[in-house]
């Protein structure tokens, strides 16, 4: 039995910011229980449900130094469908109303924490082959495991692997303030080890010293290795080319399941979608104060309002588009601007653009089920859901060839009648407006041809069981295997 540790910051669900916390949340439950022993730590965040608080059983806690401070680490369990989740207590560090602000102080907590993560694992009498860390709120761990852990025998073998969910986001602040925090003697801090552009680096120290590193695209890992895309480490990421791979994320199956979903109007599968989709669309036009017509286009759009999803392309043709035979549903928060560009159609295009500058799950569901197509135009995605659950509900991406969306969409061939998307390649507004007119064609012209594609997208599988093959491959290799 080979014994996996997950560690992370956030695990749906009992504590949610994005997608991280559904990769870490879902995949532990698809590995084969025969061969793998996989557990979960995270924090226990103040700003936890309370149903999850009062299911929490005590273990143990015990005092630990790190840096030049003593601190409680108290150890909490719960079995959570059929997995072992382990929550670590430190009121002063996880008291907060969310589970990240400050940075300074995000710093000091997680170097808290995974020096924690590490320290309880002879407390619960569980000694994994590998580690599994995710983004840089971990990335300490390969390094403590090179450095402090090596003096006891327990953590001599334990492998430690890194998955980077995106690669902006890296832990960084003086090295000097990051030493103290830590407690880490001075010779990690050099440009081979921690220390990048003169600052400390979390994510980096992760990437230098894991057994392995993952990403959550093929082509979001070699994209990483580029400078435009690489955030400064792609240097290091060529260095590390042979221990890295790409591996896509999936989407819960039974959570997003147009068959069963308590969320949508109108219940449908592959083979019923040609009568029933449509009436998703035509029951969320009349609650939008949307023009009601069932063959109208529906694009939707569900996501965080920010640069890196590509909305400044989408402002920049907003008006071209808004003359054509389409609607545009928008779901989503972000950057001020654009949720202000998005007000400014609504108010404009009233009855043809629905601004919902919130979000809410039950919204997101009926928008994948009710739109025919899906807008995502993105500068980087390193995987990417949004997507998935598109695809999942028979509703046709329309997408810029990009990390997890290159991998993920098959643009649509007219000449071979393959495809389960629309995509386009340049970052760039009118090729992104050539790609939608081009779908809007399909969709009116040839919809024998739509409903085609519609089919090959409802048939793939991007459930986390194919994930969970490649992880288990990479977890045999590591160990040896």
């Amino acid at each position: 039995m080979k014994k996996i540790m997950f560690v992370a910051s956030e695990a749906v669900p009992f504590i949610k910011t994005g997608g991280l916390a559904d990769v870490v949340g879902a995949l532990p439950k698809c590995f084969d229980k025969e061969y793998f022993d996989v557990r979960v730590i995270i924090p226990k965040y103040q700003c936890m449900k309370e149903e999850f608080k009062n299911q929490l059983q005590y273990v143990a806690h015990f005092y630990m130094d790190i840096g030049y401070r003593n601190e409680y680490v108290g150890i909490l369990e719960l079995e959570y469908e059929g997995i072992h989740f382990y929550f670590i207590d430190n009121e002063y560090y996880f008291s907060g109303y969310r589970p990240y602000g400050d940075i300074r102080f995000d710093l000091e907590k997680f170097a808290f924490f995974s020096k924690a993560a590490l320290s309880i694992l002879p407390v619960i009498d569980f000694k994994p082959d590998i580690i599994h860390c995710h983004d840089w709120q971990t990335g300490l761990i390969p390094v403590y495991l090179k450095d402090q852990f090596q003096l006891g025998d327990f953590y001599r073998e334990i492998k430690s692997v890194i998955t980077i969910h995106n690669l902006r986001f890296q832990g960084t602040w003086d090295v000097k303030t990051v030493r103290e925090i830590t407690g880490l003697p001075d010779y990690f801090f050099t440009p081979d080890k921690l220390e990048a552009y003169k600052d400390a680096n979390y994510l980096k120290g992760g990437i230098v010293f894991a057994d392995a590193i993952t990403t959550v695209s093929n082509t979001y890992a070699e994209e990483i290795k580029t400078e435009f895309y690489g955030e400064k480490l792609d240097g290091l990421l060529r260095a590390r080319a042979n221990s890295l791979r790409g591996i896509v994320n999936g989407i819960d199956y039974d959570e997003y399941n147009p068959a069963t979903d308590p969320y949508i109007t109108k219940t449908y599968d592959a083979k019923t979608f040609r009568k029933e989709k449509v009436k998703n669309k035509t029951a969320l036009q009349r609650d939008l104060g949307l023009e009601t017509d069932p063959k109208k286009m529906m694009i939707g759009v569900v996501s965080r309002l920010t640069d890196q999803k590509g909305f400044d392309l989408v402002s920049y043709i907003m008006d071209e588009l808004c003359q054509d035979q389409v609607q545009i549903v928008i779901l989503g928060t972000g950057e001020e601007h654009y949720e202000n560009m998005f007000r400014h159609f609504a108010w404009k295009y009233n009855g043809k653009v629905s601004a919902n500058i919130y979000y809410d799950e039950a919204m997101s569901h009926r928008i994948y089920a009710s739109s025919d197509a899906f807008l995502m135009p993105s500068l980087f995605e390193p995987c990417g859901l949004s997507q998935l659950m598109s695809l999942r509900y028979g509703t046709l991406p329309i997408v810029r060839e990009t990390g997890g969306l290159k991998d993920t969409v098959e643009p649509y061939n007219e000449f071979e009648n393959s495809g389960t998307g629309f995509s386009f390649k340049n970052f760039n507004a009118h090729e992104m407006l050539a790609t939608i007119r081009y779908a809007e064609k399909v969709y009116y012209d040839k919809k024998r041809e739509w409903n085609k594609m519609v089919d090959r997208a409802m048939a793939r599988d991007y459930s986390w069981n194919s994930s969970a093959k490649q992880y288990e491959e990479m977890y045999n290799w590591l160990i040896g295997y």
